[in-house]
C-alpha cells in the first residue's frame, strides 16, 4: 500500500452557516411578517369613520362657534354670524365668574374621583374574603344599581333629601339631640353639591368595584404570600403587592373618572329642576346656561371648547402615566 493510500481519508462535509438576513428570509427586527400592515386600518375603518360623523362635525362647529358673534338673529338667520376672533375667549377669561365655575368644577371633580376609587377600592377588595354566593348576589346588585337611568336616580336622591318628605332627615332625628325635620339640604351650594357627588359617587362605584375585583383576581397569589412571610401586615402586602400591579388599570380608572364627573350634566340640571342656581353652576351648565338660557351661543361655545381643551389635558396626563408603565414593563 502506498503512502498516498494510507494518508488519504474520508473527509466529512463541511457544514455551511445557514444565510442570514431577508435572504433567508427571516424578517428584520419590528417588520410583521405577511406584509399586512394596512390590514389593522382596514378593520378600524368603519369605527374610525362613524367617530368621524359622530364626533367630526359637532367639534367642528363647536370650535366655529367659539370663534363668532352667535345669538338669536344668527340661529333664526336674520343676521349673518360675523367672526369675533378671541372675543369671545377674552370674555370669559376676563370673568370672575367663570373663574369661580371652573374651580367649583374642579373641586366638585376632584371628591368625587377620590371618593369614588377609595368606595370603589375598599367594596373590591372585601368582595375577595365573601364566599361566593354574596359575592354574586353583591355583583348583581352592583350592576342593578350602575344600570339604573341617571333620571331615575336623581329622583330618588330628591326624594331621599327632600326637605319636609326626605327618608334621610326622618332617619336622622331619631338620633338623641338631633333634629333635621324641615332641614333644606339645597338651602347651600356646598350642602347641594355635596349631595349631588353622593349621587355621581353611587352611580360610578359599581363600574369601579367590578373593574378592580377583575384586576385583583390576576394578583399572584404567592407574591403575596412570600411577603407575608417576609413580615409584611395588610397594609404592607396591598402597598408593595397589590397597588403596583393594579396600577395600570386604577390610572385608567382615574383618567375615566375626571372626564366623567367634570362632564356632569343631567344630575345638576334635573336636581335643581333644570334651573340651576350660581353657587350649584358647573362648566357644563353654566356653558349650558350661556347658550340656551342667554342665547350667547358663541360665549358657550367658547366655554365648552375650553372643557375640552382641559379634559384634553386629562387624557394627556393619562397618556403619558400609561406610557411610563409601558416603559417599566
Amino acid at each position: 500500500m502506498s503512502a498516498a493510500d494510507t494518508t488519504t481519508a474520508k473527509v466529512p462535509p463541511v457544514r455551511q452557516s445557514p444565510p442570514s438576513g431577508p435572504a433567508a428570509g427571516i424578517p428584520k427586527p419590528g417588520k410583521k411578517p405577511g406584509g399586512g400592515g394596512g390590514i389593522p386600518w382596514m378593520l378600524l375603518a368603519p369605527c374610525l369613520l362613524i367617530l368621524l360623523l359622530v364626533l367630526g362635525y359637532p367639534l367642528v362647529r363647536l370650535v366655529t362657534l367659539s370663534f363668532q358673534y352667535f345669538g338669536q338673529p344668527q340661529l333664526w338667520g336674520f343676521q349673518e354670524a360675523e367672526w369675533a376672533g378671541f372675543d369671545n375667549f377674552t370674555k370669559i377669561l376676563g370673568d370672575g365668574e367663570f373663574w369661580a365655575v371652573v374651580l367649583r368644577t374642579v373641586i366638585f371633580a376632584g371628591g368625587a374621583v377620590v371618593s369614588t376609587m377609595v368606595i370603589g377600592m375598599m367594596i373590591a377588595l372585601l368582595l375577595q374574603r365573601v364566599s361566593g354566593w354574596v359575592k354574586a348576589l353583591i355583583n348583581i346588585v352592583l350592576v342593578a344599581s350602575w344600570g339604573m337611568p341617571i333620571i331615575v336616580a336623581t329622583a330618588i336622591f330628591k326624594w331621599l333629601f327632600d326637605a319636609d318628605y326626605g327618608v334621610l332627615n326622618f332617619v336622622l332625628s331619631k338620633i338623641p339631640g338631633v333634629d333635621m325635620i324641615g332641614h333644606n339640604w339645597f338651602a347651600s351650594g356646598p350642602q347641594g353639591l355635596a349631595v349631588i357627588m353622593l349621587l355621581v359617587v353611587w352611580g360610578a362605584v359599581p363600574f369601579v368595584v367590578i373593574t378592580l375585583s377583575a384586576g385583583l383576581t390576576q394578583v399572584p397569589k404567592e407574591l403575596e404570600e412570600a411577603a407575608r412571610l417576609d413580615g409584611a401586615g395588610a397594609w404592607g402586602v396591598f402597598r408593595f403587592v397589590t397597588l403596583p400591579i393594579l396600577k395600570p388599570i386604577i390610572v385608567m380608572l382615574t383618567t375615566l373618572s375626571v372626564i366623567w364627573d367634570m362632564g356632569v350634566f343631567p344630575q345638576v340640571y334635573v336636581m335643581r329642576n333644570g334651573h340651576p342656581e350660581a353657587e350649584f353652576q358647573l362648566l357644563t351648565t353654566y356653558s349650558f346656561d350661556k347658550a340656551f338660557v342667554v342665547n350667547d351661543y358663541g360665549t358657550g361655545s367658547a366655554i365648552a371648547l375650553v372643557t375640552v381643551l382641559l379634559l384634553l389635558g386629562v387624557v394627556a396626563v393619562y397618556m403619558r402615566q400609561m406610557l411610563k408603565i409601558g416603559e417599566v414593563e
